[in-house]
């Protein structure tokens, strides 16, 4: 992420932390899943709708996060001028775990599932081949999950 963007997202958090709360850390990852029935089923029918002039796809979320000596927050990255959006999702950061982190689709980039205790199923984050380091850094400032 350019230092832009980071100072961006840096007066984003500004306001939301609280006395003595300081961010360690901050980029930019997709979060969630989309299944592959789904993928396949919207570029079928975009596929037949346009008669195959456009084909379409369908992606994890794109969302800047920071993450705080107490907190993992989630901004929007969807804005039309990129810049960081509203507050989506705030995470206490004592009850988070990461997976292993592993390669995603095609080896070039890398994930991450965390796990939030009292929650069914965990967030994944999949992190583009520029923000390897990123992805890595952030597992290891959770604890592992068991």
């Amino acid at each position: 992420m350019n230092n832009r963007r980071r100072q961006q997202l840096l007066q984003s958090v500004a306001p939301l932390l609280t006395e003595g709360e300081q961010v360690e850390i901050t980029s930019v990852a997709k979060v969630g899943s989309v299944s592959a029935r789904r993928r396949v089923l919207t570029t079928a029918l975009v596929g037949a709708l346009t008669a195959g002039t456009v084909i379409a796809t369908v992606q994890p979320r794109p969302m800047y996060w920071a993450l705080t000596d107490r907190r993992l927050m989630f901004f929007d990255a969807s804005t039309m001028s990129g810049r960081p959006g509203k507050l989506l999702m705030s995470l206490p950061r004592q009850l988070m775990s990461a997976a292993p982190v592993k390669k995603a689709l095609l080896g070039l980039g890398l994930q991450t599932v965390l796990t939030v205790q009292g929650q069914e199923q965990g967030l994944k984050l999949t992190f583009p081949p520029a923000y390897k380091a990123a992805c890595r850094d952030l597992a290891s400032r959770i604890a592992v999950a068991a």
